[in-house]
């Protein structure tokens, strides 16, 4: 069988998503033993209520409401990836919405859910995916100015060896 052109361009190379927020993760991906086994579909969080929970990457709001009580706001990305942020004390995006890697899609509840699923819609563990946001240690004036802003942190990925310029 050949290869999707995708595939065979490198179109589909490993990813690396922003996390959704800066916080421990409390509960691990569990990989069901069937489609309708038990499992831990995807990582919990634990984080603040109200925290701001930020899209991982471009896509578009393919669902944004409440399943049985609890509030959920799924993205398609373009790499075919849906994205699921649920226990949302509030939605911040609708159904056919275009969001931007960092946008903030909701508010946290006193947990954090967040899944991902391929293509085929099987689970996918997320916690390799994502990334981290690294900052660059400043050092402030005493005299109490603040300084210069901050740099805009960046994404390090698995694997990545590169270094924060000293600029």
């Amino acid at each position: 069988m050949m290869a999707p052109l995708a595939m065979v361009l490198g179109l589909f190379a490993p990813v690396c998503y922003a996390p959704p927020v800066s916080a421990v993760i409390t509960v691990p991906y569990v990989q069901p033993a069937c489609a309708y086994c038990s499992g831990h579909r995807g990582i919990q969080y634990a984080v603040a209520t109200g925290t701001p929970v930020t899209a991982v990457s471009d896509g578009v709001v393919v669902f944004a409401g409440a399943v049985a009580g609890t509030r959920y706001v799924v993205v398609l990305h373009p790499d075919g990836m849906r994205a699921t942020y649920g226990m949302l004390a509030s939605a911040s995006v609708r159904s056919g919405e275009v969001v931007h890697v960092g946008q903030v899609v909701g508010l946290s509840a006193v947990h954090l859910y967040f899944g991902l699923r391929d293509a085929a819609n099987a689970p996918v563990d997320p916690a390799p995916l994502l990334g981290r946001l690294v900052g660059r240690a400043r050092l402030l004036p005493t005299d109490g100015s603040g300084g210069r802003p901050a740099a805009a942190p960046r994404l390090v990925c698995a694997g990545d060896v590169s270094r924060p310029s000293s600029a």
